[in-house]
């Protein structure tokens, strides 16, 4: 199971000091997160991708590319890919650039986004969100495994015997996550494709969760790509941790009573029993987390916010230290504890890789008889 961090790359006044960071200081901010996320073991770094204040990470591949070339084991991957106003064409390119640059350590998450205005800045009508999600993913897919396509769609103009360029790596598609919140037809849409469905459920009750979750397992075994078990399952977190529970609450407290999202609405307590939000001590970490099982079943990818709402990035370094040293070995242990052997880790480039190559072997011994 891979556990790592998300961030959306806010840029957002700290409450206890009233400073806020210039976007130099907020993107250098997440790079250094980045690199103190494979330094304390974790597996994933993913950046959101926003085109709008108070939000940096306009250009995710340009980020993850100069992250790769510092990094060796880190997966590098979005929490955010906008495939409804990204031109498919585009994101087959950068994508797979990205997937050379960082010698395959590399997959990313395909989204809507929960930002309205964004449609018209890129030519697009958000009343067409779930219908350009469906037709442009259809086209990327297919851009990374024909050499040559020829495509006529609604949303753009037709493609005559284009090739994407670079060729994905080995000829290896990069691995893609479909990120949804509450939209049943992106459940769907991964299942359809054999996918990854990652439910990014830090604002909703486990109830939600496990009905979408629920939803694409069925489906993903209706499709014939194995049983629900097998089905490649992500889920977003969200944590503030000291060693004192207490301590937490109160340091956590303003900067979230002033968070741009959930700021000014339910109370801290409120927020926390109904949602995965985990305020205190690692062991309480460690129980909530290991309690989205329950209602989501054995899964691939465990990915917590931790860099936002203000928060300066000396804390959120110390937070990764508590992270990494004290509940990601902890989870690691239990969530393999009687894990069924038929449940697949998260897919990586080398394991797609040596799945292709056993079946290219297996598809000429069978020739050859």
């Amino acid at each position: 199971m891979q556990f790592g961090i998300f961030s959306v790359g806010d840029v957002t006044p700290d409450p206890t000091t009233g400073r806020t960071p210039t976007e130099r200081e907020r993107i250098k901010a997440m790079v250094a997160i980045a690199l103190k996320a494979e330094e304390v073991g974790l597996d994933v770094f993913a950046t959101g991708e926003h085109h709008n204040p108070p939000f940096v990470p306009s250009s995710p591949t340009t980020m993850l590319g100069y992250i790769a070339a510092r990094t060796e084991k880190l997966v590098l991957s979005t929490s955010t890919t906008l495939i409804t106003t990204n031109d498919p064409v585009k994101i087959a390119e950068d994508f797979a650039m990205l997937q050379h640059l960082a010698d395959g350590r590399m997959d990313l998450m395909m989204g809507r986004g929960n930002t309205g205005p964004v449609y018209p800045w890129f030519g697009q009508d958000i009343r067409q969100g779930i219908n350009l999600a469906v037709e442009n993913y259809a086209l990327l897919h297919r851009l990374w495994r024909e050499d040559v396509v020829n495509w006529e769609g609604k949303f753009r103009t037709p493609l005559q015997g284009f090739t994407s360029t670079p060729r994905p790596l080995d000829d290896v598609p990069p691995f893609v996550w479909h990120g949804s919140i509450r939209s049943p037809e992106i459940a769907e849409q991964a299942a359809y494709y054999g996918d990854g469905f990652f439910h990014n459920n830090i604002f909703w009750p486990a109830d939600h969760t496990k009905r979408m979750v629920e939803l694409y397992r069925s489906r993903y075994a209706h499709y014939g790509h194995g049983t629900p078990e097998q089905a490649i399952v992500g889920l977003g977190g969200q944590v503030f941790m000291r060693k004192n529970s207490q301590d937490a609450v109160r340091e956590f407290r303003p900067y979230f009573d002033n968070a741009p999202v959930y700021g000014h609405g339910p109370s801290l307590e409120d927020f926390t029993e109904q949602t995965p939000l985990t305020v205190g001590s690692p062991q309480q970490v460690i129980e909530k987390t290991l309690a989205f099982r329950e209602y989501a079943g054995d899964y691939q990818r465990q990915l917590f916010l931790m860099d936002h709402a203000g928060l300066p990035l000396k804390t959120v370094l110390e937070q990764l230290d508590l992270l990494g040293e004290e509940v990601v070995p902890v989870l690691r242990k239990e969530f393999a504890a009687g894990r069924p052997e038929n449940v697949p880790d998260a897919p990586t480039h080398a394991s797609r890789l040596a799945e292709k190559n056993t079946e290219a072997a297996t598809e000429s011994e069978e020739a050859a008889v």
